[in-house]
């Protein structure tokens, strides 16, 4: 029986920060920049980044001018965040719960966060709530089912014929990847002005580096399901991803993995 998908995002990323640090965030981060620019963050603007993870979000803002808070699930998400953006006005708190006052802020944003969510509809609302009106949201997820960069551990996985563990809950989310889907998920938690686009990109790295911090890691639920195996299932599933990232072969023995996002915005 599947584990509750907010207490199992819980479990799984406790104690991740630094492995998420040096893989998936080096992934996630292409899109701070289009996410503020969506959130129309500029100087002196009042913003909250959530789900802040190693505080990328953040820095970029606060290079902007911005007066930044952030908040985040994961205790050592959050001081991992202090680390890298000194001075931070960070907070613990686990969406829907946002841990501030009504109409706080300009803009709100989160990187790749929503789709952590077991109530994605009432964390979006309680975004809107501490935003002022004609204040900005943006928030970016993945294409659903994730595919490339997302993609090849998992197929690897499925490739070397291992089940899916019945306890690993899919992300609520999954219902929500693709581009109409989102944009009523955010019209309907009363956002209006609503716009989301599909953004694509390469991401080059060690197929050796992606496989130990996307699989070896236990980062995502993908290493969750690796690391459960014993030591010739493993072998196996790296067999797979090797004839996988194979087809994505870029020049010093690197490949260029495509990223698929979505990325919504709009207005209080």
């Amino acid at each position: 029986m599947a584990k509750d998908f907010d207490l199992y995002e819980r479990e799984l990323w406790a104690g991740r920060a630094s492995a998420y640090e040096r893989g998936f965030a080096r992934l996630t981060r292409h899109m701070v920049g289009p996410l503020l620019d969506a959130a129309g963050v500029v100087d002196g603007t009042r913003f909250l980044d959530v789900g802040t993870g190693p505080g990328f979000v953040s820095q970029g803002a606060a290079e902007r001018g911005a007066v930044v808070s952030a908040m985040d699930a994961d205790p050592g998400m959050a001081d991992m965040a202090r680390r890298n953006v000194p001075g931070l006005d960070v907070h613990v708190a686990v969406l829907p719960e946002v841990p501030f006052p009504d109409g706080t802020f300009d803009a709100v944003a989160g990187n790749f966060v929503i789709n952590h969510v077991g109530t994605p509809d009432k964390a979006i609302g309680e975004l809107r709530r501490v935003l002022r009106p004609g204040g900005r949201l943006a928030l970016t997820c993945w294409l659903m089912p994730g595919s490339g960069a997302l993609g090849v551990v998992r197929e690897a996985i499925e490739e070397a014929g291992v089940p899916w563990p019945d306890d690993v809950p899919e992300s609520p989310f999954m219902k929500y990847g693709e581009p109409s889907a989102f944009r009523r998920l955010v019209v309907s938690a009363g956002i209006g002005e609503v716009a989301v686009e599909e953004v694509t990109w390469e991401h080059v790295v060690d197929p050796e580096e992606w496989w130990a911090t996307g699989a070896l890691s236990r980062v995502g639920s993908n290493g969750y399901v690796v690391g459960r195996q014993d030591a010739e299932t493993v072998t196996r599933i790296k067999a797979a991803y090797d004839e996988i990232v194979s087809g994505f072969a870029v020049a010093d023995g690197q490949v260029a993995l495509p990223a698929h996002a979505l990325l919504a915005s709009g207005v209080r």
